[in-house]
């Protein structure tokens, strides 16, 4: 599911916060200040080192990438595959999944825990993400390979809409991506708590041609998400957000792309079903 944390909300009531403290060498109100008779011209502005970057964010997010592809190696590993091409899927895996749900409601309220937790939701997702994929490559030879090759044109694609000023994140476009992610959010939660009571809402899960198109609408908002994401970290390092905000956004950015894939992958199997 697409990231929790990187909503209007919590962008703006740090900015907020960051705008009313006073820096560490700035006068205060009730001290005399002294003006200088002569002036030795012009002085480059001081830029705080310990502000967000889109470069850091960037390196943040190459090493929760890393982390998330050993795990996922690992959790690859953890299947076993029967004779007769059944699969044995760990239970402890499922673990992976709830790990990042508890690390992303977390994160929402404590971001400056990014640097410790984003790592820990890269290294438990991808344990799962390893081992839902190695069951869909069993089903469906060479799937595995199609939906990591689909996902990484589509952020490519996305970053380059991105750049060039063909995507424009407006706030009315960020309220409909964010208020359709919650409305799947919330859809994807009722029918899995229907399934708990012997329900099945099947459509979305059947090869049909309504099932194929509500893969490709997430997908695709999945990938809207991706611009939403960009724009965080434009719009972070313009304000001179603290630096733990490149891990913050750097584990929003790849909450989506797990997200993102995983509705590939669901998209691809469906497409072989037909």
């Amino acid at each position: 599911m697409s990231n929790p944390i990187l909503n209007e909300r919590s962008f703006a009531k740090v900015v907020e916060r960051s705008a009313g403290e006073a820096g560490w060498a700035a006068p205060r109100a009730n001290q005399q200040q002294f003006k200088a008779p002569i002036s030795d011209g012009p002085v480059s502005p001081y830029a705080s080192v310990d502000t967000m970057t889109a470069s850091g964010t960037a390196s943040a997010g190459l090493l929760l990438t890393l982390l998330l592809m050993a795990s996922a190696l690992f959790g690859w590993t953890s299947v076993s595959e029967a004779v007769d091409g059944a699969v044995q899927f760990p239970a402890w895996t499922i673990g992976g999944a709830l790990s990042g749900f508890v690390v992303a409601l977390v994160l929402t309220f404590k971001p400056t825990l990014s640097r410790v937790l984003a790592p820990v939701y890269a290294i438990a997702q991808g344990v799962f993400v390893g081992a839902i994929s190695k069951v869909f490559n069993t089903a469906y030879d060479g799937i595995v390979l199609q939906a990591v090759g689909i996902t990484l044109g589509v952020f490519v694609v996305m970053l380059v809409l991105y750049r060039t000023g063909v995507i424009r994140v407006t706030d009315k476009m960020r309220r409909t991506i964010i208020g359709a992610t919650l409305g799947v959010a919330v859809f994807y939660g009722v029918s899995l708590l229907f399934s708990l009571f012997g329900a099945d809402i099947s459509f979305f899960n059947s090869s049909s041609s309504l099932g194929i198109l509500f893969s490709l609408l997430v997908a695709g908002l999945a990938a809207m998400n991706l611009a939403l994401d960009f724009d965080f970290i434009e719009r972070g390092e313009q304000a001179g957000l603290p630096k733990h905000f490149e891990w913050y956004a750097a584990f929003g950015l790849l909450v989506t792309m797990v997200w993102l894939y995983l509705e590939i992958l669901r998209l691809l199997a469906k497409l072989r079903d037909r």
